[in-house]
Formats: structure tokens, sequence, C-alpha cells
């Protein structure tokens, strides 16, 4: 079942950014667990399957899941370890009706 917000949500309010935040670090995950293991899975595959023995799929796989994961780590840290949440004093919106040609100044 989907997480559902009992208020309208915004991304002024912390603890939406933290669940925002968690949501898609959750489906950086995702990502990347299903396309490592469709590489990985194609590598393997033309490496029992040919004759030489050589490994299948992209010769780079390796970096590509040393790359995301480092970047996946990363991502992770600054999700549960460095963003803060804490509600920030916003700035007063602007008055209406200001439009583009002020005549304050004038």
């Amino acid at each position: 079942m989907p997480p559902r917000w009992s208020r309208k949500p915004d991304r002024a309010d912390p603890d939406f950014r933290r669940l925002d935040d968690r949501m898609t670090f959750a489906t950086h995950v995702a990502l990347f667990a299903a396309i490592n293991s469709g590489l990985w899975f194609f590598r393997l595959l033309g490496e029992k399957t040919s004759k030489s023995g050589l490994p299948g799929g992209p010769s780079v796989t390796p970096w590509i899941t040393t790359v995301w994961a480092a970047v996946l780590v990363a991502h992770a840290v600054f999700i549960f370890a460095i963003a803060q949440y804490s509600q920030t004093a916003t700035a007063s919106p602007p008055k209406g009706g200001t439009g583009f040609g002020s005549n304050a100044n004038k």
C-alpha cells in the first residue's frame, strides 16, 4: 500500500521532504538492483555459454557497478547523515500586485 500523506504535500514541510527523499533513495536502490542484476546476468551467461569462456554483455559491467554503487553510497550518506530537515525560517512571500514595472521607486 502506498504511503498516505495526511495533509497537502509541500516541499517546505520537513516531514514531507524527509519522506520524499527516502522514497527517491528507495527508487535509486531499486533501479541499481534491477539494472545491475541484468548486466551481470548477461555477462555470466555469455561466459558460461561461449566456447572460449569470454564474458558476455558490456565489457564495462564491473566499472558501471562500482561507480554506480559509489554514487548510491554517497546518496545514502547524504539522505541519512547530512540532510537537515528542520523547519527553516522562510522569507515572507512577495506581496501581490507589484507586477513587472513597480512604480514604487519613481
